[in-house]
């Protein structure tokens, strides 16, 4: 199946998991298989962020595309740019945060455990 971008939706969640501002998220896919919860990009603008939330029964894995955020993964905070990765398995973790000038792109994928 081919997903073409402009028939790709976008949602606005606001103080998502509790953060700051409007994080922007685009369906890759309108249909996922069973075990797929989300394939998105989210974008956040300077200063927004995603609340520190913990997975229960699933595990989300980032790829960041650009940017630099600051990340907490469990209790450790780290920098991240352009080309790292985060995966936070069940029972742990994360929150993300804009640090920079620039929008904070990457790729969300959740699947359930």
């Amino acid at each position: 199946m081919i997903s073409r971008k402009d028939s790709m939706p976008v949602e606005a969640r606001e103080h998502m998991r509790g953060g700051d501002g409007t994080v922007h998220l685009t369906r890759v896919f309108p249909e996922l298989p069973a075990n797929a919860r989300i394939f998105s990009v989210i974008e956040l603008q300077p200063g927004e962020s995603i609340g520190y939330h913990v997975h229960e029964n699933e595990t989300e894995l980032f790829y960041f595309l650009q940017g630099t955020a600051l990340v907490r993964d469990d209790e450790a905070e780290e920098t991240l740019t352009a080309g790292d990765a985060l995966s936070t398995p069940n029972g742990h973790g994360h929150g993300v945060k804009n640090i920079g000038k620039d929008p904070v792109r990457m790729v969300a994928v959740i699947v359930k455990d």
